[in-house]
């Protein structure tokens, strides 16, 4: 098989146009159903345009752009990601599958190659559920998975719901909540998405890429509380304290400690507590917290794992509610189940790789991406990372173009098959 060359102008080209906004800017914001990542959105569909390729808008205002094959009989390969970012986050995380996708097909039409089968590259809306507490909004709604009382759930920082803001960006709430999919009319020999790696093995390990073998599933409680009684930090002896905030920090460790057993023990795990605070309006140098919110996302390629760690936290958390004197109220939840990679589709890249003398090796993903709701629904799906220097969500997010290359060139052999 020709190894064929990717355009890294138009590469190049469109992540400098996807970062132009944000250049006196602390990081990227590309916000999910709103401006930034409706920008991005607008440049994608013109970029695959200008390549002559079909653009195609479901009713939850993901784009699609279509590369036709020889034979528009056969299923067709699906390449892409999301183009929202966390806020102040990085100009790549999601990006590079979307302009991968694009560059690929770029070097199929430069060698004058027709792919077999249909190439569809996909931009995925609200990847990133630190704008709406639910998973893969947008790959969801490409499939017509999203439930109706999900288009309800507020946006973080606006407070207006998702079916607001959906119209905002062209979109039908009405059409998705009634299962409309353009996307899923359409047969799939395969997913396909490239993403930056978003730890540091890769940069450690020297290797452009890894192929990824399943996704981490979670539980994830946002708006834990622990209630204990709020006092005078001089007046109140130990014995007689109810303190929210050392019986939330007892079980955290507590976590700690069963996740460092974990590990030691082969098993693969990741417990995180992304915010903690005290009442804003009651808390005070001297007082002893009567409350505490936390949020906890837990992770974990091990469905067992999760259970037994979920199991684990309710557990202590009774044990120290009797032990303290405090309540524990963990809040909603929500949680996504792992989401193994083909073992098809994994040889076959490895294969490939190997011919094409691409260093790499096989990793799992601690992170969730939009390949784990096409993995879920039954259709084959592969997750390439490409190494990244300075971790994910962060202004300093990096990726070197040489490194992209060598992820575009084996995803390029991939789908000219």
């Amino acid at each position: 098989m020709n190894s064929i060359v990717p355009d890294m102008q138009l590469s190049k080209r469109l992540f400098t146009e996807l970062a132009a906004p944000y250049e006196h800017q602390t990081g990227i914001t590309r916000d999910a159903y709103g401006p930034g990542e409706q920008r991005a959105h607008e440049l994608f569909v013109a970029s695959a345009k200008a390549l002559g390729l079909e653009i195609h808008q479901d009713a939850a205002s993901n784009h699609f752009a279509l590369c036709r094959g020889l034979d528009d009989t056969l299923p067709a390969w699906l390449v892409g990601s999301h183009l929202d970012s966390v806020p102040q986050g990085g100009n790549y995380d999601g990006a590079a599958g979307v302009v991968a996708g694009l560059a690929a097909i770029a070097g199929l039409l430069a060698a004058g190659i027709t792919p077999q089968r249909d190439i569809i590259v996909a931009a995925f809306r609200a990847e990133e559920s630190t704008w709406f507490p639910t998973s893969y909004l947008g790959s969801r709604s490409a499939l017509g998975q999203l439930q109706a009382e999900e288009l309800t759930v507020p946006r973080a920082d606006s407070g207006r719901p998702l079916s607001d803001h959906m119209r905002d960006c062209g979109g039908d709430p009405d059409a998705v909540a009634a299962g409309h999919s353009w996307l899923g009319q359409r047969a799939l020999c395969g997913m396909l998405e490239l993403h930056i790696e978003q730890g540091s093995t890769l940069e450690i390990e020297n290797l452009p890429i890894a192929i990824v073998t399943s996704i981490a599933g979670s539980f994830r409680y946002r708006q834990a509380r622990c209630f204990g009684e709020w006092g005078h930090s001089g007046a109140v002896a130990k014995e007689h304290r109810h303190d929210a905030l050392m019986a939330f920090c007892e079980l955290t460790l507590a976590l700690e400690r069963e996740w460092s057993t974990l590990e030691t023990e082969g098993q693969r795990a990741t417990v995180t507590i992304g915010q903690i605070a005290t009442p804003p309006a009651q808390h005070a140098f001297s007082k002893i917290p009567g409350e505490v919110g936390f949020c906890l996302d837990v992770r974990s390629e091990s469905p067992e794992i999760l259970t037994y760690l979920e199991q684990f936290l309710f557990g202590n958390a009774e044990r120290i509610e009797r032990e303290r004197g405090v309540r524990f109220d963990l809040g909603p939840r929500t949680a996504s189940t792992p989401a193994p990679m083909s073992t098809v589709l994994t040889d076959r890249c490895q294969m490939l790789a190997s011919g094409l003398d691409i260093p790499h090796r096989l990793l799992p993903s601690g992170a969730g991406h939009d390949a784990a709701t096409f993995s879920k629904a039954g259709i084959p799906t592969q997750l390439l990372f490409v190494r990244n220097q300075n971790g994910s969500h962060n202004p300093n997010e990096a990726m070197q173009l040489k490194d992209f290359a060598e992820g575009v060139r084996l995803l390029a052999a991939l789908i000219q098959e």
